[in-house]
């Protein structure tokens, strides 16, 4: 179901037949995904990204298509040639797009110059071999940003403005990813933006690009051209960033602001914040604006919260859970969808079609393109992981633990998943069984859904639920605890004289031949494998150590013949040989 709503500039012209070529009002946007054998879920958009020159929609099967603005009037996709993409991003001349196994291919004139067409991995450009696996990227004007599974954020690109955090004068453009900053949990970027965003994870802020504006919000004092220097942002509002999104022109915060006093029961209030050009910023002024201001309007309501935002070049849309869409900015197109071309200087409620889905809000997504706009359909989906802890939740013989509702129903779970999820106090089990003991078993459903996901499906339920789950930082320190625990263990591998005991949810996590064993239709019975007689013992226990922890364990000389060794593990296991070979 490819359903989505859009509005604006129609660079669509076989898809929106008819259409002008300014559309002002949201209108259905449909089209058919070729492959017929494919089940709907994986026919499902995941994302939608749009820039000058190009809009890239992606499936829940990996795969997507492009349409490109320019060169080709009759507008016919292209197919991207690169399989199990995990996120896209269009930017100006630039485009990016991550793999689940964490490569990044990019394309743009100033990305390779040689052929600007072709998509490149720049992934396998960054010089320290330890760092290639990329957990987030970003796209800018003529830019792309790397966040890199160490932490660490990378520019490649132009550097006209500083926007990659270097002297302009001596370093005009990059063609390899540039090192901009270490201990980074986040990166903010946008498709017609020349300014960027690192947050570390202390929650402080830095930025660096064009500022002539003041779209980085650095205050009245620093009303600098350009910004060529990674400065940190003073004064920003307090509480937890969830996001930054960057226009041409303006910046757009989303904090999550807990209130001592508020009650326990009530989800952390979410509020927006702006800084840049008056015109865009949806203050209202009549001038620039410095640092980042909260935005104020009646259509934020109290009893509602910000789920997302999207900003354009230089406008920005706003979804609530009250399913309303909210717009601001420049209009000229009718990307704010309001009936007309009218700029809008303050938040101005979006009126919309009867959605087509009887679904939760939360079920739909917002991208802002350049002079365009898309509200489309994309429910709760799962990567990889998820959807195999999901499938093992659902096999009864792996379920060792109950939980009953306030209507005594009951529903059964895996511990190991639980103890995988939720946070290491011994307590924590109880007091997911006390929250659920006051739920309706769709309400519960609902709050097991946000423990494996790790993703909001119910601000109010989660906000419940929260203190007790595991944050992303301790996954891997879980694991490692499940490792050193002998009792956790219930999968025996045994090789030559010596056997090996894991837990099958390890295996199902790393291994894509356990993976289809364990969650096979017919049940495994055979509690042992004994083809692993060609590795010496302590090839096998690094291997070991390193499918529980992803890394490899301290202290141990790597030779020539033990890494030979572990690939022929690798082999065995099915593991991915890309991530391994990184660690050497």
């Amino acid at each position: 179901m490819n359903d989505c709503l859009f509005f604006g500039y129609n660079y669509f012209p076989i898809l929106l037949i008819n259409k002008p070529y300014k559309i002002t009002k949201p209108i259905q946007f449909k089209f058919e995904n070729e492959n017929e054998n494919e089940n709907e879920n994986e026919k499902q958009i995941k994302q939608i990204s749009s820039g000058y020159f190009g809009t890239i929609f992606l499936f829940e099967n990996g795969k997507a298509i492009e349409y490109l603005n320019e060169n080709d009037s009759n507008q016919n996709p292209e197919k991207i040639q690169i399989e199990n993409i995990q996120k896209i991003t269009v930017g100006d001349r630039s485009e990016s797009i991550l793999t689940k196994e964490g490569n990044v291919f990019a394309k743009g004139r100033y990305i390779n110059p040689n052929n600007s067409k072709e998509f490149i991995n720049i992934s396998l450009l960054i010089e320290d071999k330890n760092d290639r696996i990329i957990e987030d990227i970003a796209s800018g004007r003529y830019s792309i940003y790397l966040l890199t599974l160490n932490q660490n954020a990378y520019g490649i690109g132009s550097n006209q403005d500083g926007q990659i955090g270097f002297d302009s004068k001596t370093l005009s453009k990059t063609e390899k990813p540039i090192l901009m900053m270490k201990n980074v949990s986040k990166i903010f970027s946008g498709i017609a933006s020349t300014h960027v965003f690192l947050l570390n994870s202390n929650q402080e802020l830095f930025g660096c690009g064009f500022n002539q504006y003041s779209q980085l919000g650095l205050g009245e004092s620093r009303e600098e051209r350009k910004i060529q220097k990674l400065t940190q942002i003073q004064n920003i509002p307090k509480g937890k960033i969830i996001d930054i999104q960057c226009g041409e022109y303006h910046s757009i915060m989303l904090i999550e602001n807990e209130d001592e006093n508020q009650n326990q029961n009530q989800n952390p209030k979410r509020k927006l914040y702006s800084c840049g050009s008056w015109k865009y910023n949806g203050l209202d002024q009549n001038q620039n604006t410095y640092e980042f201001t909260e935005i104020e309007s009646p259509l934020f309501e109290n009893d509602e919260d910000i789920l997302e935002i999207s900003v354009g070049n230089s406008h920005t849309l706003i979804l609530t859970s009250n399913s309303k869409l909210i717009g601001f900015g420049y209009n000229r197109y009718g990307q704010l969808g309001t009936g007309n071309t009218e700029e809008q200087l303050i938040p101005i409620q979006i009126e919309l079609p009867k959605l087509r889905f009887n679904e939760n809000i939360s079920n739909y997504h917002i991208s802002c393109g350049v002079s365009k706009s898309f509200l489309y359909y994309s429910p709760l989906s799962f990567s990889n992981l998820e959807e195999d802890l999901i499938k093992l939740f659902e096999r009864k013989e792996f379920c060792d633990i109950s939980f009953k509702t306030e209507n005594g129903e009951i529903i059964e779970a895996h511990k190991l998943i639980l103890k995988y999820r939720l946070n290491q106090n011994q307590n924590e089990i109880e007091k997911l069984q006390e929250i659920i003991s006051n739920k309706s078993i769709k309400e519960s459903n609902q709050i097991f859904e946000m423990i494996y996901s790790n993703r909001i499906i119910n601000p109010k339920l989660y906000s419940e639920i929260k203190e007790i789950i595991n944050s992303n930082e301790k996954i891997e320190e879980t694991i490692k605890r499940i490792y050193l625990n002998e009792n956790e263990k219930d999968f025996i591998i045994e090789r030559k004289e010596k056997q090996y005991k894991f837990p099958k949810l390890i295996l199902i996590m790393r291994s894509e031949l356990y993976r289809g064993m364990f969650l096979s239709v017919i049940n495994d019975t055979s509690n042992k494998v004994t083809d692993y007689s060609e590795l010496s013992n302590k090839s096998f226990q690094l291997l070991e150590y390193w499918i529980y922890s992803n890394q490899i364990k301290n202290g141990i000389q790597i030779t020539q013949e033990i890494i030979d060794e572990i690939k022929i593990g690798i082999d065995y296991f099915q593991l991915n040989q890309n991530k391994i070979q990184n660690l050497f």
